[in-house]
């Protein structure tokens, strides 16, 4: 963009689109299919700025996850998200505001991933996001106050958190899909996950893990709310900088 070019690029984030205009590329927009990069933008020229665009071999998306691996390990490897970098997060301070523990594939998607969404779809609400509806602590908070004054009957026939077995949001769309863990049980770890469309009577569960969800829903095509279908390579949209 504006002339800058992302020195982290590889060949499977989109070098191969920068590669043949080098400094005279003014700017890139890439899409994918298959194996191939089709880029549509400007360069300088020595008429002034024109239009370009290009097909470029890429890299095949595959996705290597050793034998063993966690379900965290398989989400960083189809994104393709480096781990160098750790957030913070006071956990104790989050549990001990909405009175339980959390998952621990969740904590450690937030410290690697923070705020974002995953295919710019299924958004990730994480402890200190800049708006209240990702914020998880204040979300469930406002939820709680809200579904204490109505009877709208939006959840029915589950009840939210802190109602024993009650729903506890983790995730949402720009489509309205709202992400649960149903709390029941004392083992966090456990927890299955539920989600509900915009529409009445949605719900879909799912028993697994938060990351196996995820994981899925970027691997399987038969997944209810996969992206695989759409989406030949995957990605982690970070929202933190917009903060």
């Amino acid at each position: 963009m504006d002339g800058y070019a992302d020195p982290t690029l590889t060949r499977r984030t989109g070098l191969p689109l920068l590669t043949p205009f080098g400094e005279r590329l003014v700017e890139m927009r890439a899409w994918t299919h298959a194996g191939r990069w089709i880029g549509c933008g400007t360069l300088r020229s020595d008429d002034g700025i024109r239009p370009v665009v290009l097909v470029a071999e890429g890299q095949e998306p595959t996705v290597d996850v050793p034998e063993g691996s966690s379900w965290v390990d398989g989400v960083v490897a189809v994104t393709g998200q480096g781990v160098s970098g750790m957030r913070s997060i006071d956990w104790a301070e989050t549990e001990t505001r909405l009175g339980t523990a959390l998952p621990s594939d969740y904590k450690q998607l937030v410290e690697l991933f923070g705020h974002g969404a995953f295919d710019e779809y299924l958004e990730l609400h994480v402890p200190g996001a800049g708006f209240r509806s990702s914020d998880l602590v204040r979300n469930a908070e406002w939820l709680r106050e809200w579904a204490a004054g109505s009877r709208s009957g939006l959840w029915d026939p589950y009840e939210l958190y802190p109602a024993p077995g009650g729903l506890l949001q983790w995730g949402s769309t720009e489509q309205a899909d709202q992400f649960f863990w149903l709390t029941e049980g004392s083992d966090p770890d456990r927890w299955p996950v539920l989600v509900t469309e915009d529409v009445p009577d949605s719900w879909v569960r799912f028993d697994g893990t938060t990351a196996e969800f995820i994981y899925r829903m970027l691997t399987d095509r038969r997944h209810p709310f996969s992206t695989a279908r759409y989406f030949d390579r995957h990605w982690f949209a970070s929202y933190e900088r917009e903060e």
